[in-house]
């Protein structure tokens, strides 16, 4: 039955596109419409699974909320989101149910301050004592935005990608307690302690996978749509050691980044290679690239998801 039901739609579609070609409008754009009316009303299971994923840059993540604003305002329905670093930070917070809008608010007040012990003392400590600075309060912002919640009570199933320091390894957090998971996964290493999960020591996900499309293929998506907060490497400057820190994970992970984002269905790249990782105060800069970046790529995502409709209703 859902099979005729889909055909039927095609073919009206098909015969109003005879119809109108006398007329002087972009009858692609009609189409598309017209179709996106059908596939946006169908039913989860006749719907192709949507996976959003979003990559790792320090601040320049912020760009990702812009994104989710495009597609909210394009009504583009997302099943899951995974992400890495400031992209799981972004995604925990909007699996949460987080109003993006609140989000949005709290990113563009956040400092260094609130997410991390970093002081004059601490910074004495760890360049006297050898004592690595904590990311405690990056767990804490995160619970005072969503609670204590557990993966299993998202409202948008969401997973996040670690690093166990110790092995190596990749890690994909699915279980658990989510602002713990979303620390690891952006836990600077070299200057942030490891986060202890599960029995393992955990640091930025951006080591193995900063843009975990990998990671998302093996939750079976139908469209993966991959958010890309890239810097132009060579125009870093490399003044601290956090600029240094970030650069090598940059460098070390191009090769993976290009793989994974030729696996995606949609590429988002929000042009935010000018700002720096750990430029905070130009989170508003990063949301409206974000935003400019998601409006640009909603035709080609609703193309995208018509043709994966058409197949899934045909098999």
């Amino acid at each position: 039955m859902k099979n005729k039901k889909f055909f039927s739609i095609i073919l009206t579609t098909v015969i109003l596109f005879f119809y109108t070609s006398a007329f002087c409008f972009d009858q692609e754009v009609f189409l598309q419409d017209f179709l996106w009316d059908k596939v946006s009303n169908l039913s989860v299971s006749q719907r192709p699974k949507i996976i959003l994923v979003l990559g790792g840059g320090g601040a320049r993540g912020f760009a990702h909320i812009g994104v989710l604003k495009a597609l909210r305002e394009a009504n583009i329905h997302i099943d899951m989101v995974v992400g890495t670093s400031m992209g799981a930070l972004v995604g925990a917070l909007y699996c949460a149910g987080v109003p993006v809008e609140k989000i949005e608010d709290i990113s563009e007040k956040t400092k260094w301050e609130d997410i991390t012990n970093m002081g004059y003392i601490s910074l004495f400590k760890m360049l006297v004592a050898e004592k690595l600075l904590s990311t405690e309060r990056l767990e804490t912002y995160v619970r005072k935005n969503i609670g204590d919640l557990q993966f299993s009570q998202l409202d948008i199933p969401f997973v996040c990608v670690a690093t166990d320091i110790t092995t190596g390894e990749k890690i994909i957090l699915k279980e658990g307690n989510v602002a713990v998971a979303a620390r690891a996964s952006a836990t600077i290493p070299g200057v942030f302690a490891p986060v202890e999960y599960s029995q393992r020591y955990l640091v930025d996900g951006g080591l193995v996978e900063n843009i975990p499309v990998s990671a998302a293929k093996l939750f079976d998506p139908d469209v993966v749509i991959t958010v890309a907060v890239s810097a132009d490497i060579t125009k870093n400057q490399f003044n601290n050691v956090f600029s240094t820190l970030f650069q090598a994970i940059y460098i070390q992970g191009q090769k993976s980044d290009e793989m994974n984002l030729s696996m995606s269905d949609v590429v988002i790249k929000p042009r935010v290679g000018d700002i720096s990782a750990v430029n905070l105060n130009r989170a508003k800069d990063c949301i409206d690239a974000g935003f400019i970046a998601g409006k640009e790529s909603i035709s080609k995502i609703k193309e995208v998801i018509i043709k994966k409709t058409y197949e899934k209703n045909i098999q």
